[in-house]
């Protein structure tokens, strides 16, 4: 309690423990945009071993009865072979030079620029997206901090900005919303209307169920008009995750302007950068940056919109 008491009494104290976990937090986030890619990928490929040595030996069973006790549990030795790794095995090395990174070499952004961004080693050039995932986290969780200051709101609002900061970058990469993210996140927005936070119990149920539903039926008219599927489920996990945490109230806002600003930088890329009108664009990003929008100043933004057209 006195934690608390100084948290809610001492502005300094405050924003400085919010940076301070804004920042550890981005460089976990950045091991968590890239390796759970990978991770899941590497399920995908044992699973797709596993079911193949499973079919080759049900064939040679068929054809030789005494296959069957050669072949007793063909994964096995597939799945000792594989490496340990995810969020925390294998610890973090330089991809050039295999230097395992020392832990003076981890500190957020200030490791950076001790090492003037080269690695220790080889001094080849470490990407300067680590520290701005950093900084990044770090100032968007200031920023909820601001807006709603030391209470419950502050505490979901900071831990939805690092799930949606992961989902942006994941889905930015390789057009992947993964359901270790969007659905926790859901659940998130579910329980927290238990008490409320955002929104009560009513308004995220169905929330979470219009979220799902309206770009579900998008995607199935888009699918039906052109033959082609213009997004993935992991969109509308996503967006039922914010109607979750949001209320459906906040969904019309959201849609439009993720769609609006999708629109305009869909068509700039392919108008100013030559970018090919067939190469898809993810979508996770601009939902994701309607949501904190929403969460931050929905109900004014969305007052001034329609003002605007009154």
């Amino acid at each position: 309690m006195s934690l608390i008491y100084a948290l809610q009494n001492n502005a300094v104290l405050f924003y400085g423990v919010v940076a301070f976990l804004g920042l550890f937090v981005g460089s976990f986030l950045n091991v968590v945009i890239y390796r759970l890619p990978v991770m899941m990928q590497n399920e995908w490929t044992e699973a797709m071993e596993e079911m193949a040595a499973e079919k080759a030996a049900a064939d040679n069973a068929t054809n030789d009865d005494t296959a069957s006790a050669d072949v007793e549990n063909p994964s096995d030795e597939l799945t000792d072979k594989k490496d340990v790794f995810n969020l925390s095995v294998p610890r973090s090395r330089c991809p050039s030079c295999d230097n395992l990174i020392t832990w003076w070499q981890n500190i957020p952004v200030i490791s950076y620029l001790l090492l003037g961004g080269k690695c220790h080693k080889c001094k080849t050039r470490i990407s300067p997206r680590y520290p701005i995932v950093e900084l990044v986290t770090m100032l968007l969780s200031l920023a909820v901090a601001w807006q709603f200051g030391p209470s419950l709101q502050c505490v979901v609002g900071i831990i939805t900005t690092w799930f949606l900061v992961a989902m942006t970058m994941i889905d930015f990469d390789h057009h992947l919303l993964p359901d270790n993210l969007t659905l926790p996140l859901m659940w998130i927005g579910l329980l927290a209307s238990l008490i409320p936070v955002f929104a009560d119990v009513r308004s995220a149920v169905i929330g979470a169920a219009a979220g799902y539903l309206v770009l579900w039926l998008v995607f199935q008219l888009f699918k039906l008009i052109t033959g082609k599927e213009g997004m993935g489920y992991g969109d509308f996990k996503l967006l039922a995750a914010l109607g979750a945490l949001l209320g459906w109230q906040q969904l019309p806002m959201i849609i439009l302007f993720s769609s609006l600003v999708g629109a305009v930088v869909g068509i700039a890329l392919i108008v100013i950068a030559g970018r090919d009108k067939n190469i898809p664009i993810p979508f996770g990003p601009y939902l994701a940056s309607a949501g904190w929008l929403a969460m931050m100043w929905g109900e004014q933004v969305w007052s001034t919109y329609m003002g605007a057209f009154a």
